[in-house]
This record gives structure tokens, C-alpha cells and sequence, in this order.
């Protein structure tokens, strides 16, 4: 049987090193920490062979004396903390005293610093582990450290390393999350004498942003801020136009130190929740700053996760912060013109794309104002579409007032005529009727309203029977007539729900649906859930459950298509849902079956009182599922494509 005993430092030194130095993107976080801490203003990154063959960090800091520095790679040797104590308020980025010990371990390491009181300075090398003594040498006041030769003495960990892009990649994340941390220091980053990243120091870390995101990623950023108690937060999120398609673009600082934190990031998942699309995440810069006592960051080695005395707290300050400022500020999405001067140049959503151009075909030729047609330019309008209110397409909507002028059958009869089909006086009649039934200016939720244009009463078209297009003070405005009904249908259902009052339409003969084992037994597990949405199911037996009431909303859908709808939702996930989300998912499907759809004929007052509910629901700028129900095309914007100016 093996006997016990002890290990030798040097084989604990590359322990360490295996869980503190995973790469040379490692090193340069250990470094350009320890040169934070040391208070420089000015650090100086090179790195040769993707951080390989060489890292080098230099400071301006406080400089290590010299009977310090080989006391500085020895394991588990620290300026930073001298109590038990003092690791639950810990004040600095490193404390463990464990990084440059290994990173001495497994490289050949040299240390060169000066202090301020000092005339020269003093140096010390150490290869793989082992200490060549300190020497006097010249250099500036602070410190430089030069890694050589990275896992030279464990060539497995070596072999593991990636290709040199891929490892500069890693460098320049490290890099980029410590000067954002730290605006007020000047960074450099070269690799292989190449200049990647100047950053002179600024109040604020804005430009660092567009410096590593692009100029429009920071444009597209909105400041929010507050505070509870000691603790405080501050920052920058992205309008949910620009989203990722992974959570990677979320940057979490804990008093300087970057955290990766899964509580915080659910928390900015629901204050996002119904602007993004599924599978979307949203960009993030935010700083908390707290009392250390407040915080453990001694739970893992490299000091990325850590552990909060009440996450509950910090969860619900994030949330409220974000949903406050989103409900004041305009989120409707803007349309730029195109960087190069090709009128029909794509933008980068495709969606946004087809909009503009429908909008550029219709204003061209289609439309001579908003007042009124020419004969000739109505003559080159395409037929219009088959009726709108017939009874085989979609019953008159019950949940909010969609007033129709025609009774549903009579419609499948005879057309209502298209407003660009009527005469001139009749058209701004029955405009001027329309804006009446809105009740007032064009307005949205929770910011600013956009007003027609004074002296005149607000006025929309609805083209292609799928977008209403109105006027505004800033340009023009496009809307997408079955995201904006889902909004509304959503928000009011969702109210409803909560104060217990959806109506439901009991079935004469209860309807069965044969169902999978599976989902049989789901159905049935929820049947709670499933009764505050307005749909009674009861066993039948086997895999059959009877369908005895459903949602009045969705009247002209049968109740079997709406049960299997359910279901998909209900097993839609690896893991049994939140009860919280699932209901919101419901929800989701059921506004969207009830909306109105692109293709459906609307009439004039049916577009004034879509345009009447926007300003009455929150977040009308986007549908449930965070595609957006406007695109505003601002005057200058569509000048440029008239090549106006």
C-alpha cells in the first residue's frame, strides 16, 4: 500500500498553477491585477505568440522593495490581507498570494521594480521555480513583469494551448475586462510589437466601449442608475435592438472586479423579458459597488464568481432599475440609412429591410400625400385584397374594443371600399373620423409622445394589409398591425389573469382530444394553470382528456387546436418550466392566435383604435416576443434615400 507523506512545494506550486493559470489570457488578468492594485495610472501590456513565447506587463505603480521580491514569488505570500478576517473585506483584485508563485513554477519569470524612495532598482528571476537571487538593475518607478516560455516545464498543459489567434483572443477578453473596470487608467496592448489597443484614460468607460465594441453598439447604449442603501448601480445596457445570440456580451464589475454571476444575469434576462426574441440575449456594462463586508469573493480561485450576503436584494435593484428606465425611454427602433449611397441598400435586420422598401415603393409613386391620392398615382395601386371581415377568417375581436362599422357576415358579401378607393371629400371624412375615434394624437407607452404634425389631424394608411403607416414630427412611422395587436392583446389578457378574470365559453358538449401519455399527463398536471387562462380540461381516460371550456378571445379557433398549442408550450422545455414563465409563454400564444394578422383588411376605425390603445399598454414598442411593432423612418433618414441631401 502507498505510504503518505507530504508533497514538495514545487509539485504544490503546479497544483496551484492548474487552477489559478489555464492560459496565457490568465496570466495577463494576475498581472494586470496586481498593477491595479498597486495604484499605477499607466499599464503596459505586450504579449509575443498569442502570450506564449512572452508576457509582459509594466506599471507606473508603488513599486516592491527589495528584500520584497523574492518574498513576492514565494507561495501563499501576500501584501494584501493579515487576518482571517480580512477575507470577508477584501479590498483588492488579488489577495490569494498564489499567482505569481505558479506563474513562476511553470515559466521563467522575471520581476524588475522601484520604488519612488529609491535611486535604482532591483530585479529577480525564477525558472521553474527556482530562484536566481535578486540583483540591482535600472528601471523606472513601478514594476515590470516578463513571463517567458509559458508551461515550458509541463508540456501536457502546452499541448492543450490553442492556436495563436485563439489564445490573443483570450488576452485581449482579460485585457478588455479590466479596462473597462478601470477608465481612469491608461492601458496599451501590443502583440508581437503590433499596437492592438491604446486607451488614454477618461471619467468614464464609454469610449472604451465603442473603442472594443464599435461607435455603434455605443450609441445604442442607454445609462441607468441606483441606489439602495450602500450599495450602488451604475452603467450602460443596450436597447434591444442590438442583442447577442449568447449571454457573453454581459459585463458584471463587483467593486472593479469582473464577476460572472448567473442570479444578476437572469435578472437581466426578465428585465428584457418580451423585447428580445427567443434565443436573443441582451449587452451589458454594469457596476455594483457595496461595502466588502457585503460580499465573499474568496469562493473560487480565480476570483470569478462570488457570493452575495443578500443576492435577493441585488436581483430585485437590477430588475426594478432596468424595467423603470425601459418604460421611460423611447425603445421603438430607429431605421438608419444605409454607410454606403446605394438607395436600397439592406439594413441589417432583414424585416427592417422589407419595411423600407415597401415604404420607399409606396412613397415613390403610390401615395402624392397624406391628404388625399391622384387619380393617377391610385391607379397604379394593386387590387385590393379579399375582405377582411370575412366570417371564415376571423370573428369582430372581443377582448378590447375593436369597434367594426359592418356586421362580420355581411362583410364576406360586399367589401368595405379601401380608403385610397374613395373620393377625395369621403377619404378625409373618413380620416378625420378615425382620428376622432383615437381620441387624440398619435402617442406610445412610456415615453414621449410623436404627434401628427400640428394643424393637422393624425392620418394612417395601412399598406399591403399588414403595416399602418402615419405621420409623425420626427418622419414617418411604420407599424406591423399583428405585432402591435399582440402587444395589446397580451398586456390586457395578462392583467386579466392576475385579477383572476378571463372570460371563458363553456362547450354544450365537452370536446375530447386524444393526447400522447406524456402529454396527456402534463395537461393534466397543470390543470390549474391551464383554468386561469380559461381552459377546463378533465381525464377521460388513457391518453384522452375532455375539453369542457375554453378562452372567449379565441372563439373562432377550435378548442383542440388551442389544447395541442398549449402543450407544445408546456413540454417545450428540457426542465419542468417556472410557473411564472410558463404562464407568460401561454400567454404569448394565446395573444398571438387572437391578434389580427398580416393580410387582414382593417378599416379606418379599426386602425384608429389600434393606434388609440398603443399609448395605454406597456412596452408597445415591442410584441410578447421582442420583435418590434414600429420602425420610425425619421426625415433626414428618408431624405438621404431621395438623395435629397
Amino acid at each position: 500500500m502507498p505510504r503518505i507523506h507530504a508533497l514538495s512545494q514545487s509539485l504544490i506550486n503546479k497544483i496551484a498553477a492548474g487552477e489559478v493559470i489555464e492560459r496565457p489570457a490568465s496570466v495577463v488578468k494576475e498581472l494586470m491585477e496586481n498593477a491595479v492594485d498597486a495604484g499605477a495610472t499607466r499599464i503596459d501590456v505586450a504579449v509575443a505568440a498569442g502570450g506564449v513565447d512572452l508576457v509582459r506587463v509594466a506599471d507606473n505603480g508603488c513599486g516592491i522593495e527589495a528584500d520584497q521580491l523574492e518574498l513576492a514569488v514565494a507561495s501563499h505570500a501576500t501584501s494584501k490581507i493579515q487576518e482571517a478576517d480580512d477575507l470577508f473585506r477584501v479590498g483588492t483584485l488579488g489577495f490569494r498570494g498564489e499567482a505569481l508563485a505558479s506563474i513562476a513554477e511553470i515559466s521563467r519569470l522575471v520581476i524588475r521594480s522601484r520604488t519612488a524612495e529609491t535611486s535604482g532598482g532591483w530585479q529577480v528571476e525564477v525558472a521553474g521555480g527556482q530562484s536566481q537571487g535578486v540583483a540591482p538593475c535600472g528601471c523606472p518607478v513601478g514594476t515590470t513583469v516578463e513571463v517567458h516560455n509559458l508551461f515550458f516545464n509541463t508540456p501536457v498543459r502546452r499541448k492543450f494551448l490553442r492556436s495563436t489567434q485563439t489564445e490573443l483572443g483570450h488576452v485581449s477578453e482579460a485585457f478588455t475586462r479590466i479596462a473597462l473596470a478601470a477608465p481612469a487608467t491608461h492601458f496599451t496592448l501590443q502583440h508581437n510589437d503590433r499596437t492592438l489597443f491604446e486607451l488614454s484614460a477618461s471619467s468614464g468607460p464609454l469610449e472604451r466601449i465603442a473603442t472594443f465594441f464599435g461607435r455603434d453598439l455605443a450609441d445604442n447604449l442607454v445609462w441607468v442608475e441606483s441606489s439602495d442603501g450602500a450599495i450602488r448601480l451604475s452603467g450602460y445596457v443596450a436597447l434591444p435592438t442590438h442583442s447577442r445570440s449568447n449571454n457573453r456580451m454581459q459585463y458584471l464589475f463587483l467593486n472593479r472586479r469582473h464577476i460572472r454571476d448567473r442570479s444578476l444575469q437572469h435578472a437581466l434576462g426578465e428585465a428584457y423579458r418580451g423585447l428580445l426574441l427567443t434565443g436573443r440575449f441582451p449587452v451589458a456594462f454594469l457596476a455594483l459597488e457595496m461595502p466588502a463586508d457585503l460580499v465573499d469573493v474568496n469562493v473560487h480561485p480565480t476570483k470569478l464568481e462570488v457570493r452575495f450576503q443578500d443576492g435577493g436584494r441585488l436581483y430585485s435593484q437590477v430588475l426594478s432599475t432596468l424595467r423603470t428606465k425601459f418604460l421611460s425611454t423611447n425603445l421603438t427602433p430607429h431605421v438608419a440609412a444605409p454607410a454606403d449611397e446605394d438607395p436600397t441598400g439592406a439594413l441589417d435586420s432583414g424585416r427592417a429591410a422589407e419595411v423600407r422598401q415597401e415604404l420607399v415603393d409606396w412613397a415613390k409613386g403610390k401615395v402624392a400625400s397624406w391628404g388625399a391620392l391622384s387619380s393617377s398615382s391610385a391607379s397604379e395601386l394593386p387590387a385590393a385584397p379579399r375582405p377582411f371581415g370575412d366570417a371564415q377568417e376571423r370573428r369582430p375581436l372581443e377582448l378590447i374594443r375593436l369597434d367594426r362599422p359592418w356586421n362580420a357576415a355581411d362583410a364576406a358579401e360586399e367589401e368595405p371600399p379601401a380608403p385610397w378607393d374613395l373620393p377625395d371629400e369621403q377619404r378625409a371624412s373618413s380620416m378625420a373620423s378615425a382620428a376622432a375615434t383615437a381620441g387624440e394624437s398619435f402617442s406610445t407607452a412610456g415615453f414621449p409622445p410623436s404627434p401628427a404634425l400640428p394643424g393637422r389631424p393624425l392620418q394612417a394608411l395601412q399598406i399591403h394589409n399588414r403595416y399602418l403607416v402615419a405621420e409623425s414630427q420626427e418622419g414617418v412611422v411604420v407599424i406591423d398591425q399583428h405585432a402591435l395587436h399582440e402587444r395589446i392583446l397580451y398586456e390586457h389578457l395578462r392583467k386579466r389573469v392576475l385579477a383572476g378574470a378571463v372570460e371563458s365559453q363553456a362547450l354544450l358538449v365537452p370536446e375530447p382530444l386524444d393526447l400522447a401519455p406524456a402529454e396527456a399527463a402534463s395537461v393534466l398536471e397543470h390543470r390549474e394553470l391551464l383554468a386561469k387562462l380559461g381552459m377546463k380540461v378533465e381525464p377521460f381516460g388513457g391518453g384522452t382528456v375532455l375539453v369542457s371550456s375554453y378562452p372567449a378571445m379565441l372563439a373562432n379557433i377550435s378548442p383542440g387546436e388551442v389544447l395541442r398549442g398549449l402543450v407544445d408550450t408546456l413540454l417545450s422545455g428540457a426542465k419542468l418550466p417556472d410557473r411564472r414563465d410558463m404562464l407568460d409563454e401561454l400567454l404569448h400564444m394565446i395573444s398571438c392566435k387572437a391578434a389580427i394578422k398580416a393580410g387582414d383588411r382593417l378599416t379606418p376605425e379599426e386602425i384608429a383604435a389600434l393606434l388609440a390603445e398603443r399609448h395605454l399598454i406597456d412596452d408597445a414598442h415591442h410584441c410578447p416576443h421582442g420583435r418590434p411593432t414600429a420602425l420610425v423612418f425619421t426625415r433626414e433618414e428618408l431624405d438621404k434615400q431621395f438623395k435629397r441631401i
